[in-house]
């Protein structure tokens, strides 16, 4: 590791922030216009720019959005409008569409670009595990006043890190690393800065949603440590190709990046199947410029680094689950408050986590390169087949290292298929996830003539009810599976799936319940199981998609 704070490439990109952006801009601008070049005009290319940000201003607008927003778009339109009036493709046409092309891009890549302050950084590694530590024990002990101080509890009790650290870290000396979690909560990005300061890592350069900014405590941490911002309600290409190019130079510029690749949260509860692929794609792009860039066999290689983070349960789970049934179509649905935009919510969760005994893990998968091929602890592939790859072929087209479209963009979607495989075998299995997918699927099974999934989702309280002995007699058929695919490598199991069926059971009602105000799953007085919201029980069952357990019921 770089044990010098002022050498990390983060802070070197801070120090040399201007430039940094400076060269964002070119290279966005660059690749506006080969896509163009390929499929329309920059003119119109501006209009739609400036049509989705109307719609955006009017329809989504945010408190943390620049104040100058409406004059900025404003100005651009009547610039735009008196260069209408030039000939098409004459010299003053084009000179006007390039400068208001150079501004647009200019301005994005201002908004993007976080930096990385050091004192903030000391702040946080010292204080902020300490003021965990201390909550944990305040909570666990259940005094604030008298307790506060106490240090019986450590933090990494509750919060398991699992992994192969040592190659990990020696990965990091050896190239960039492109850490790819899983993500549920926003509660994701603080929990694996976190994890990477624990296990001895520099801090990495990633895109937090801008939506965090509403929280001005989370707001202030963030924006000072490296995050840069992702604003998903822009959608337009000039805003899209400088994010990627401000995520392709700064790998360039060996700063270590962290992305969810999901894009978002996961609305339904499921581990990520589809990942976007813009943003992998940028790392590609990264280690063909270091090839092309450096003498062979000397060149920097860029790691994936696979992550799964694993929730007994989930702060924003009620809300993600009523969007993602929204989207479906099939419920009507109203938008609330997001449930991180107050920070005594997140306060209250993270009471309720300590205080109750859950834990939270975070799950490293095995190191691969960007062709979704396995890495030793030097950084060198191998194949399926345990020979030693040379991945710079990877990028020869006639004998030359370029840059080809179509060949890249299968090269993505296959590096976007390993990292979904792995989240699969790196996940691991919690009680409550499992007394989750059992419990849904027995009711499932009961109305499957009648009812399809939002059907379900709508029976009374008298019919959610599960005998116990039947619950149960599933559940141990269901993990003795898991015990088999555990042993295949496919999935990873918590150590508390070893108790015996009943504490089992006690364990995943335990835990699977402590935020929300209703019940996921519970025994009734008649000592059956039953639920009190189905919308949960149906999100958290959804993390076991994926496993083929579904004939076991």
């Amino acid at each position: 590791m770089i044990q010098e704070i002022k050498k990390w490439p983060i802070v070197k990109l801070t120090q040399d922030r201007e430039a940094f952006l400076e060269e964002v801009i070119a290279d966005s601008i660059k690749n506006i216009h080969l896509r163009i070049k390929r499929n329309g005009s920059v003119h119109k290319e501006i209009e739609k720019t400036l049509y989705f940000e109307k719609i955006r201003m009017s329809e989504k607008p945010w408190k943390v959005d620049p104040k100058d927003e409406t004059p900025y778009w404003n100005s651009i339109k009547t610039r735009l409008l008196q260069t209408a009036l030039e000939k098409e493709d004459s010299e003053i046409r084009l000179k006007n569409e390039s400068e208001i092309t150079e501004n647009i891009v200019n301005r994005y890549a201002h908004e993007i670009a976080g930096k990385f302050d050091i004192g903030t950084y000391k702040l946080a590694h010292n204080v902020v595990p300490m003021f965990f530590s201390r909550l944990l024990n305040t909570a666990a002990q259940g005094n604030f006043f008298q307790r506060f101080w106490s240090s019986s509890h450590r933090l990494r009790s509750r919060i398991y890190i699992k992994g192969n650290i040592k190659h990990i870290r020696n990965l990091a000396n050896k190239g960039t690393l492109v850490l790819t979690p899983t993500h549920f909560s926003n509660l994701d990005s603080i929990l694996v800065g976190y994890c990477l300061d624990e296990i001895g890592l520099p801090p990495f350069l990633y895109g937090a949603g801008l939506n965090l900014y509403n929280n001005r405590f989370m707001g202030y941490f963030i924006n000072r440590l490296g995050a840069y911002k992702v604003d998903r309600r822009k959608k337009n290409r000039f805003y899209l190709e400088t994010l990627k190019s401000y995520s392709r130079i700064s790998m360039i510029r060996n700063c270590h990046t962290l992305f969810f690749p999901g894009g978002t949260r996961s609305r339904s509860g499921e581990i990520e199947t589809r990942l976007k692929l813009g943003l992998l794609g940028t790392a590609l792009d990264a280690q063909l410029y270091n090839f092309q860039n450096s003498p062979e066999g000397q060149a920097k290689k860029i790691f994936v680094l696979p992550m799964v983070i694993g929730y007994h349960f989930v702060l924003e789970a009620p809300s993600l689950i009523r969007e993602h049934l929204k989207r479906t179509g099939k419920e009507k649905y109203y938008i609330d408050r997001d449930q991180f935009s107050s920070s005594y919510k997140v306060f209250k969760f993270m009471w309720n986590f300590f205080g109750k005994g859950s834990r939270i893990i975070l799950s490293f998968g095995k190191p691969m390169d960007l062709f979704g091929n396995y890495v030793d602890f030097d950084g060198k592939s191998f194949g399926k087949d345990g020979r030693e790859i040379n991945i710079r072929k990877y990028f020869l087209t006639e004998g030359e290292l370029k840059s080809v479209p179509q060949r890249d963009f299968e090269y993505t979607k296959m590096l976007s298929d390993r990292i979904v495989a792995e989240y699969l075998k790196t996940n691991m299995v919690m009680s409550s996830h499992l007394i989750a997918f059992a419990a849904f699927e027995m009711l499932k099974k009961k109305f499957n003539a009648d009812l399809d999934v939002y059907g379900l989702l709508r029976i009374t309280e008298e019919d959610r009810e599960i005998p116990y002995q039947q619950f149960a007699e599933t559940l141990e058929r269901l993990r003795t599976r898991l015990f088999e695919l555990k042993a295949a490598d496919k999935v990873q199991l918590a150590a508390h799936c070893e108790k015996d069926i009943e504490a089992f059971i006690r364990h995943g009602t335990r835990n699977l319940g402590l935020y929300h105000s209703k019940k996921v799953l519970f025994r009734n007085k008649k000592g059956n199981i039953t639920t009190q919201d189905m919308n949960l029980l149906y999100y958290y069952r959804n993390r076991m998609e994926g496993y083929e357990l579904e004939g076991l019921i």
